[in-house]
């Protein structure tokens, strides 16, 4: 009995599923062809509203649309941006000043393209970064250096924000002061003087060599042969070595540890030059730099031992361990010998320039030092006499009163 009844439930579920999809399929049609006969008196209703055409829309150029908001004013520029915008940080070059916080120039001179090959023609410049207390004080043997080989070098002067004495508009100088800070020797504030130097260099994206220079420092050969050198060096000159005793490993701070290692403390020149890669390195670096900034004080010189552990512990292989700029620690002291007047003559710079052996893109060679101090205002008409010739050098009328009254020391 209870056979036949399960058969009937079978029957009429098979049914009642049947029914159900026909009855699915019946109304979607039913929808479709509802939404379709809408859509036809709509387009039908629109046809005959209107009997033009519609309009041929051509696709525009976007523009960029720079949006600034000063206090309540809201102001909307359309102008496009174009690739050499990006490129400067500034329209007019001819002005190294900015306004800038100090963060924010690091943050900016950081940035890198990923990509090396330049979408433009790039002629590779060397920056020189001058640290000064006041007036680049031999700016006239400077002048006769650079002329004739403009775009092939940039200048930027750090000098004490007080200096206030201006430089004729026809000095290569003219508006290469970047936004500085007071400056003491043998302080901490000396090697930010220098990262800020490296930073402004860095916003031009055709400097390619950083040469860290004084006001007492002299160029030992003329440009091309300094433009030369630097340009097609494989190595960096910062110069690093191990000094054992008070002035050397004494200085070393056990604090230090564990970023910064006794057998890594090292010492050098703070007169550096570098390719960008490493003056990337330099002005991004947090670890190293704050590290010293916390436990280098008092008799740690951080301009001396700073870049030369930096560049030692990470970039060795990038260095040659060396410095370009001629100086006399002979006579002993906390400071270099100084150069006169009389001190200037033919065999001396002779000597400075090809006196030495060292090796230069793994080759040996007498050119071991490019520039050279400390020399003292009073020796700048010999040094103009017998400063290297060039053929693209040229008699220059020097117009600068403010370096004449050195000439009395």
């Amino acid at each position: 009995m209870h056979l036949p009844n399960l058969f009937s439930y079978f029957v009429i579920f098979g049914f009642g599923v049947a029914l159900g999809i026909a009855l699915s399929f019946h109304l979607k049609n039913i929808s479709l062809f509802s939404f379709d006969d809408q859509l036809h008196q709509l387009s039908s209703s629109s046809s005959s509203s209107s009997s033009s055409p519609p309009p041929n829309i051509q696709p525009s150029s976007p523009t960029l649309h720079l949006v600034t908001t000063t206090g309540n004013q809201t102001t909307v520029n359309t102008t496009r941006t174009g690739l050499n915008d990006y490129v400067s940080l500034r329209p007019n070059n001819n002005n190294a000043m900015h306004d800038m916080t100090e963060e924010e120039l690091l943050w900016r001179a950081s940035m890198a393209p990923r990509i090396h090959e330049y979408p433009f023609k790039r002629v590779p410049k060397v920056a020189f970064l001058f640290l000064t207390r006041g007036a680049v004080t031999l700016a006239p043997l400077w002048e006769k250096f650079f002329h004739g080989h403009e775009g092939l070098y940039s200048i930027y002067v750090h000098s004490s924000p007080s200096f206030n004495e201006t430089v004729p508009q026809s000095s290569v100088f003219h508006g290469r002061r970047i936004p500085s800070k007071e400056v003491q020797w043998g302080k901490f504030s000396m090697l930010e003087a220098e990262r800020r130097l490296l930073a402004n260099a860095l916003l031009d994206i055709t400097n390619q060599r950083f040469v860290l220079l004084s006001e007492s420092c002299i160029p030992l050969f003329n440009f091309s042969t300094i433009y030369n050198y630097l340009i097609n060096s494989s190595k960096a000159f910062v110069e690093a070595y191990d000094l054992p005793g008070p002035v050397g490993r004494g200085r070393y701070n056990r604090r230090m540890r564990p970023v910064i290692r006794l057998e890594q403390w090292r010492k050098g020149s703070q007169w550096f030059e570098m390719d960008r890669a490493l003056a990337l390195e330099v002005i991004s670096d947090k670890k190293y730099f704050v590290t010293f900034k916390r436990h280098c004080k008092a008799s740690c010189y951080a301009d001396e031992h700073y870049l030369p552990t930096f560049v030692s512990a990470k970039f060795w292989k990038r260095n040659s361990n060396r410095s370009l700029t001629w100086v006399d620690w002979s006579k002993g002291g906390p400071h270099p010998a100084k150069f006169q007047r009389r001190d200037v003559t033919i065999e001396f710079l002779k000597r400075l320039r090809s006196g030495s052996h060292c090796e230069y893109n793994g080759k040996r060679t007498n050119i071991c030092f490019l520039f050279a101090r400390k020399f003292l205002p009073n020796a700048l008409d010999r040094l103009l006499r017998f400063a290297p010739k060039s053929h693209c050098y040229k008699n220059i009328q020097v117009k600068y009163n403010y370096i004449y009254r050195f000439f009395i020391h």
